[in-house]
């Protein structure tokens, strides 16, 4: 054999090799993603050939399936597809499934994920039909419809928690969505709604709960701030501190004015208490430089900002910046240039207060049921940080009950119980309404809840809107629903 036909030869073994090597690569080693990507029809089919889990709260199915005579054997139906739409989400034949537990746990759901092999075993030996896995939710329903009918037709969210376990009680978004023509079986159907909602300038698949843009907290961010200056020792809730009508910012001739006319106290000083109380920007911006950018950050970082959480959505970060002038870190310090939250995380941080300074991971799936409904795992109470000594988180307690009972937040007041919080105006946009803001927990002594608020632009008020005249009262309203 000639050398150009020996060369040849060899081309070919190698082109041959390489060809096997990646057919064995697709049909075995990354066959499990290829079954897994949302796109793949034929994996889109065969779920389809088995009756896809439950989604369940206090046993009553939210989100379940029914048999059809179509080729697709199962039907997607939301029993209150509004109210729960950013829960649920959707498990469209076309587009596959999206937002909420359908995406996030679809393994469990279509009954393909590997806990339920045990399941699927016992249940071909019981001669049970194969099926997906049912999920029992932590949403009270109460919770969740006081929230809805409170927020009403404004753009924003409404997250309530259990601080003593992070389970999520209530997630509200705003505007919300009916997922049931995306899961419809008409092809031109499934398509006309998902434009419509992608086109849709008010974002509704968005659930601004936990992603979306985030938002600037504003003066609810002072939690963060207060919890980091009566940490470090240095200052108590009785401790004066400059609060002026108006802060010299270094390096700038722009100051820092209150939201009020005048200073927050005689002399131009006033007691942290009084300065969450009555929301002294000056007050809370002079902290933020005595603190420091450093010291705000890991504050923050201890209430989980920055983290990468799965509820089992997945939440956006909450974020400050990175390197700061004092003037930067004064607006910081009243929640304003970048800091950018969830309200999740919001409700975080006022769960922290309310349970001795422990963070505990916030969940939304409570339990997984196997097809004939006995439990297969339930999720437990876990500690995601500690935030604070207890010591300090029973100062903010009285502070932020403060807040209610005759400072800026009277309006989420609930009669018959001790509520303790904190209300915030966030601006934004320049020439746009500030938005709207409160978090708080009760009863203050024993607390059970933990909710945070934002609406967007002022809602109804508009540019008239104050966090304690707006978001108070629908504080207010889930916290009966929650203690009722």
């Amino acid at each position: 054999m000639n050398q150009p036909i020996r060369r040849l030869s060899m081309l070919v073994s190698l082109l041959f090799v390489l060809l096997l090597g990646s057919s064995t690569w697709i049909q075995v080693l990354g066959s499990q993603d290829i079954n897994d990507r949302p796109g793949n029809r034929r994996t889109q089919l065969e779920s389809y050939a088995r009756e896809r889990g439950q989604i369940l709260i206090g046993g009553r199915p939210i989100a379940s399936s029914t048999p059809t005579d179509d080729d697709l054997q199962w039907q997607r139906t939301y029993s209150e597809p509004r109210l729960y739409s950013h829960i649920t989400g959707y498990n469209s034949f076309t587009y596959g499934p999206g937002g909420g537990i359908e995406s996030a746990e679809d393994g469990l759901l279509s009954g393909r994920d590997d806990k339920l092999f045990y399941d699927r075993v016992t249940g071909t030996i019981a001669g049970r039909e194969p099926k997906g896995a049912s999920l029992e939710l932590t949403i009270n329903p109460k919770v969740q419809k006081a929230a809805t009918e409170a927020l009403g037709d404004q753009r924003g969210a409404v997250v309530a928690l259990d601080p003593r376990t992070g389970e999520i009680l209530a997630m509200v978004s705003h505007p919300g969505y009916d997922p049931t023509p995306l899961v419809s079986h008409n092809p031109s159907t499934e398509k006309k709604a998902w434009e419509a909602l992608n086109g849709d300038p008010a974002r509704p698949l968005v659930n601004r709960s936990i992603s979306g843009n985030l938002y600037p907290p504003g003066s609810v961010f002072k939690i963060v701030t207060a919890a980091a200056a009566l940490e470090s020792g240095d200052w108590t809730g009785d401790s004066s501190i400059p609060g002026p009508a108006v802060l010299d910012l270094p390096q700038t001739e722009v100051g820092l004015p209150n939201s009020h006319p005048g200073a927050c106290g005689p002399d131009d000083k006033v007691s942290l208490a009084v300065a969450l109380q009555d929301s002294c920007n000056t007050a809370f911006g002079w902290l933020g430089m005595e603190l420091g950018g450093d010291a705000m950050r890991e504050q923050a970082g201890k209430f989980g900002f920055g983290d990468d959480l799965e509820v089992p959505m997945k939440v956006t970060p909450s974020t400050l910046p990175g390197q700061m002038s004092p003037a930067q870190e004064a607006q910081v310090g009243i929640g304003q240039y970048d800091v950018r939250v969830t309200p999740l995380q919001i409700a975080m941080v006022t769960s922290a207060v309310a349970n001795d300074g422990v963070v505990m991971k916030p969940h939304l799936v409570q339990s997984v049921l196997g097809s004939d409904l006995s439990t297969i795992s339930e999720t437990k109470p876990e500690q995601l940080s500690k935030a604070m000594e207890p010591e300090t988180s029973d100062t903010l307690t009285d502070m932020m009950q403060l807040v209610v009972e005759k400072g800026t937040g009277t309006q989420a007041a609930v009669p018959g119980t001790s509520v303790a919080g904190k209300t915030g105006t966030a601006e934004h946009e320049t020439g746009q309404p500030p938005h709207a803001w409160f978090t708080g927990f009760a009863p203050a002594d024993n607390p059970q809840i933990a909710v945070a608020v934002v609406v967007e632009d002022g809602g109804r008020a508009g540019s008239e809107a104050y966090g304690g005249s707006v978001a108070g009262p629908i504080s207010a309203a889930v916290m009966k629903a929650a203690l009722q």
